[in-house]
């Protein structure tokens, strides 16, 4: 897709970005998610009935007098946008499509942000590759939120990638992210997952925020039959495959199953939602479907208790 073209489609997600809000951030954001912020207020003299776990001891020891904490819970959320840009998300010659893997991953991480912006929420963002390429502080405002957008267009022209042997370094991205974040957080990674050796740094990550994985899927089906050439573009390696035989189909088809089930896997390990979105999907839909059945499921749940 042409720079342009992506960029119109782009400008029309406020609008299309409202219905997404409704189901990711209507009244209480944290009512689809597991953790419930809560931040300190104030201190005050005790009462009875006040739980005593709530005493707060230094206090009653410098006043002299028993005091408890109160909280409140907080109503501004971070979402973290971890964006993937190594060369992989780039690959165009199996697709059968008009978008890229990183158009696609690129329109979910706007729609995502415009949806949180509806509601005022912080977004912050970090590009990665084999290491953090751009970094974005958690804020407010239209303004902030199209600088972003804007880095983010500028890596959809890939087309002199730097090669690595190892791909995309995920685990740094989520190391880094674990770093900035000084609070319970949403963290959205965006990326292809073809990458190595992230599941630790994902469920340090998951410990102390909520994370949704978005895994961006290429097309299962070969391009055509006959001899055709396949390229990594990490590593620019090429290989010829014999498309028409069907015992490669075969291979082919199980190979994607099983990453995708491996995938999974991994994300349930460590505790992160996780929704894979093909790039010939409509995003939108497929995304107010995720965060809609998320809530219902959250109401389903507290029904039960």
């Amino acid at each position: 897709m042409e720079t342009s073209d992506l960029l119109k489609s782009i400008i029309n997600l406020p609008i299309i970005s409202r219905g997404l809000a409704e189901e990711m951030l209507a009244g209480n954001f944290r009512s689809i998610f597991k953790g419930q912020g809560m931040e300190f207020d104030e201190a005050r003299h005790y009462e009875p009935g006040d739980d005593i776990r709530s005493i707060d001891w230094n206090a009653s020891a410098r006043f002299g007098n028993p005091f408890v904490k109160m909280y409140r819970e907080e109503r501004e959320l971070t979402i973290m946008i971890l964006l993937d840009v190594s060369p992989s998300m780039h690959r165009t010659h199996i697709a059968r499509h008009g978008l890229s893997p990183y158009e696609q991953g690129l329109l979910s991480a706007a729609l995502v942000a415009f949806s949180a912006e509806h509601t005022g929420q912080q977004i912050g963002a970090l590009f990665f590759d084999r290491d953090i390429e751009k970094a974005f502080l958690p804020r407010k405002g239209r303004k902030y939120l199209m600088t972003l957008i804007t880095s983010a267009l500028q890596y959809q022209n890939n087309v002199i990638p730097r090669r690595s042997q190892y791909g995309s370094d995920l685990a740094s991205a989520l190391t880094g992210a674990q770093r900035l974040l000084k609070k319970r957080s949403l963290v959205v990674v965006i990326s292809d997952f073809y990458s190595v050796n992230w599941e630790q740094e994902m469920g340090n990550l998951c410990r102390k925020h909520d994370v949704i994985a978005l895994r961006i899927s290429d097309s299962k089906e070969l391009p055509f039959p006959g001899l055709i050439t396949l390229e990594d573009p990490e590593t620019g390696v090429r290989i010829e495959a014999p498309a028409s035989l069907d015992s490669f189909k075969e291979s082919w088809s199980l190979w994607h199953k099983e990453k995708s089930t491996w995938w999974e896997t991994q994300c349930r390990k460590c505790g992160a939602s996780f929704l894979e979105l093909p790039v010939d999907a409509d995003a939108p839909s497929v995304l107010i479907k995720f965060f809609g059945s998320r809530t219902k499921h959250k109401h389903r749940v507290r029904k039960k208790i």
